[in-house]
C-alpha cells in the first residue's frame, strides 16, 4: 500500500479505509465525474483546505501549540503568488518565484515568533499569534499600493492554467486549462499532504508527540523542547504558505477577506475539531464535511423545505436562510457523538 510505504501510517480502521477511497477516487476525477463549475471549484477548495487544516493540525493536533496565525502564513504565500505575477510578469516563473518566497517569509516570520514566544504558557502564545496576525491584516489593507488595500489584487497567471487554453474532449468532458490548473492543485496538495504524514510518523515527529503529552518530562530526557516546537511552527507555516499561493493560483484574485480573514482562522479550526486532531486522516474529513456542508448544505434544505412544505414548521426550520443555524447544530452534534473526531471515533471502534 502507497500510504504504508511512504509513512507507515495506515488508517486502521475499515470504514476510515473505505472513506478515504472514496474522497481520492472523487477528487483524483472531480472535473469527469462531476462536470461543472461549481463543482470544480468545490473541489479545489477542497484541496487547498485539506492541505491546509493538515499544516495547522501539525502544531495543534501533533505538538499542542494553539495558534491563531495560520491565516497569516495562509496569506503570505497567495500575496507571494500575487506579487510576483504582477512584478515579473505572466509565467511558470512568476507562480514559482512567488510559493517559494511566501514560503521562506512564512517560515522566516514564524521562526521570530517562535524564538520570542513559545516559552510563555500555551495561551499567551495563543494571544500573542492572534495580536500579530491582525497586526499584519491591519497593514496589509493600509498598503494599498503595494497589496490592492480592501480590494485586493487581480494578476494573470499561464495561459495553459486558464479556460482560454483549451484541448479537446476526453470522456465527455471539455478539457481546458482550468482543468489543468485543478491537477495541478491536486497533485500539489496530494504530495504536501503526503510529507507531512511522513513527518508526522518519523522520529522528529514522535518527538512533537511526546512534547504535546508532557513538555516537562521531554526536556527532562534532553530534547530541547523549544526547538522542536520552534520548527514545527516553521514547518507548518510554510507549507500553510504553500496551500495560499496553490490557491492564489486558482482563484486569480487575492485579497484580505479570500486568505487573511479571522473567520478562515475559525473554520480551520472546526475542520481540525470534526475530522480528530492528531491525526492527519482527519483533516481530510473535516475539510471535505465542511466545504461540502458549506457550498450545499442551503441547497439541500431549499430541496426540504419545499418537500416538506405542506406541513405546518417544519418549512419555517427548513428555510434555506438559516443554513448557518443547521451547520452550527452539525458541528455541536459533531463534538458531542465524536469527541475524538471522526477518525478518533472510527479507529476505537474498529
Amino acid at each position: 500500500m502507497l500510504v504504508n510505504l511512504i509513512s507507515g501510517d495506515t488508517p486502521r480502521s475499515a470504514v476510515l479505509t473505505v472513506l478515504l477511497l472514496i474522497v481520492l477516487v472523487c477528487l483524483a476525477g472531480a472535473p469527469f465525474l462531476f462536470p461543472g463549475v461549481r463543482s470544480l471549484e468545490t473541489a479545489a477548495t477542497i484541496c487547498i483546505f485539506i492541505l491546509l487544516v493538515a499544516s495547522y493540525d501539525l502544531l495543534l493536533g501533533y505538538t499542542g501549540i494553539v495558534s491563531f496565525a495560520h491565516t497569516m502564513f495562509f496569506g503570505l504565500g497567495a500575496y507571494g503568488v500575487a506579487l510576483a505575477s504582477i512584478h515579473i510578469g505572466r509565467g511558470w516563473g512568476a507562480l514559482i518565484v512567488g510559493s517559494l518566497s511566501g514560503a521562506v517569509a512564512a517560515a522566516a516570520l514564524a521562526l521570530i515568533i517562535g524564538l520570542f514566544s513559545l516559552r510563555v504558557r500555551a495561551i499567551f502564545f495563543a494571544m500573542i499569534t492572534l495580536a500579530v496576525a491582525s497586526a499584519v491584516a491591519v497593514l496589509v489593507s493600509q498598503l494599498f499600493n503595494i497589496t490592492g488595500g480592501e480590494d485586493g489584487l487581480t494578476y494573470l497567471i499561464p495561459r495553459e492554467l486558464t479556460p482560454a487554453f483549451r484541448m479537446g474532449e476526453l470522456f465527455g468532458v471539455r478539457v481546458n486549462g482550468r482543468v489543468l490548473n485543478y491537477y495541478l492543485i491536486f497533485v500539489a496538495c496530494l504530495a504536501l499532504f503526503l510529507l507531512l504524514l511522513r513527518i508526522v510518523n518519523s522520529p522528529f515527529g514522535r518527538v512533537l508527540q511526546a512534547i504535546r503529552e508532557n513538555d516537562f518530562r521531554a526536556e527532562a530526557i534532553g530534547y530541547r523542547v523549544v526547538w522542536y516546537r520552534t520548527a514545527a511552527t516553521c514547518l507548518s507555516a510554510a507549507i500553510a504558505a504553500l496551500a495560499g499561493a496553490l490557491y492564489a493560483i486558482w482563484l486569480r484574485y487575492v485579497g484580505p477577506d479570500t486568505t487573511l480573514s479571522f473567520e478562515i482562522m475559525l473554520d480551520i479550526l472546526l475542520m481540525v475539531v470534526i475530522g480528530g486532531m492528531g491525526t492527519m486522516y482527519g483533516a481530510v474529513l473535516g475539510a471535505v464535511i465542511f466545504v461540502l456542508a458549506q457550498n450545499y448544505l442551503q441547497n439541500l434544505m431549499g430541496v426540504a423545505a419545499e418537500a416538506t412544505e405542506a406541513l405546518p414548521i417544519l418549512p419555517l426550520f427548513l428555510d434555506p436562510n438559516r443554513w448557518l443555524l443547521w451547520l452550527g447544530l452539525l458541528f455541536i452534534l459533531s463534538v458531542y457523538f465524536f469527541p475524538t473526531g471522526i477518525v478518533g471515533r472510527l479507529r476505537s471502534g474498529r
